[in-house]
């Protein structure tokens, strides 16, 4: 254990306030307690992107409304850090704020969940899938085009309980988030679908002007998948990629551990025009190879 010599005589963590936010929340607290034995709270705090669940997020205004009312409290000093699902943060961060750690990555593919079926292949024609990410829809759409997309908000907990419902045929959620909440057993299918920037990973945001708490978070950083992920970020940076664009990166490191392997899938947002890419290169050269993606992309 640890001991840090801070100002502080506790950290708070702002989050939202939902199963899986929670979770990752008790896990980063956990992480600090035992690490630099200083105290730690939990402050729940409601987004819009929480409050607002009749409207598609294209409608209300995309992801980074799930995190707006904390980085507003991070800026105003009422917690000391955030904790993120790394797919839920906006390639650009406000003024003043960093994402200073990411924690190991965990498992980046989506699951389809069904009650009914064994897998996509199986589904009926015309069967009803739920999923918030035009992302996947539109890589979907691309295998099954007889298959119908609805969207589905709210919680983990609310889209299963919407499936034994019986409202869709089946739905599509991160395996991650799955996992952590110990509700894997639900998945019928992993697929193949290339993931979303960011997918399985958990970011710490901090202000940058409290130094010494940026320091210390920095300790958590897992370098591969801050690597990994910074690279996928880059690339949504430079095609501003959002909830309104059908984009995914994903990228790991290769068997030559100096080399990383990129998967990319990117189309227009009526899923026209749809391009699929895979690249390996060196560490060092990832940000030009990552630039002539963008080119080539663009083409």
């Amino acid at each position: 254990m640890t001991t840090y010599n801070m100002a502080l005589s506790k950290i708070i963590i702002g989050t939202r306030a939902s199963k899986l936010a929670l979770w990752q929340a008790e896990h980063v607290k956990a992480l600090i307690e035992n690490k630099f034995s200083i105290p730690v709270s939990i402050k729940k705090i409601s987004t819009k992107g929480d409050r607002i669940l009749d409207r598609s997020l294209v409608e209300i205004g995309g992801k980074g409304l799930f995190l707006k009312e904390i980085e507003d409290e991070l800026l105003a000093g009422t917690v000391d850090i955030a904790v993120h699902s790394m797919k839920d943060v906006p390639h650009e961060m406000p003024q003043g704020l960093s994402l200073v750690a990411m924690l190991e990555r965990a498992d980046s593919r989506d699951a389809l969940l069904s009650d009914k079926f064994s897998s996509l292949a199986a589904l009926p024609e015309g069967a009803v899938v739920g999923t918030t990410s035009l992302r996947r829809s539109v890589q979907l759409k691309a295998l099954r085009p007889d298959l119908v997309f609805k969207d589905l908000r709210g919680n983990v907990d609310t889209r299963l309980k919407k499936l034994q419902k019986g409202d869709f045929d089946a739905i599509i959620l991160a395996a991650a988030g799955l996992k952590r909440l110990g509700l894997d057993k639900h998945i019928t299918e992993y697929l193949d679908t290339v993931p979303a920037i960011g997918q399985g990973a958990i970011g710490i945001e901090c202000s940058e002007k409290n130094t010494e708490l940026v320091s210390m978070i920095k300790q958590l950083n897992h370098e591969e998948t801050f690597k990994t992920v910074s690279l996928e970020r880059l690339y949504a940076s430079q095609v501003n990629a959002s909830c309104q664009t059908p984009v995914g990166c994903h990228v790991c490191v290769a068997q030559d551990p100096k080399q990383f392997q990129l998967k990319l899938f990117h189309a227009s947002p009526d899923g026209s025009q749809a391009i699929q890419k895979e690249m390996t290169g060196t560490w060092e050269e990832g940000n030009t190879l990552i630039q002539m993606l963008v080119f080539k992309t663009k083409d």
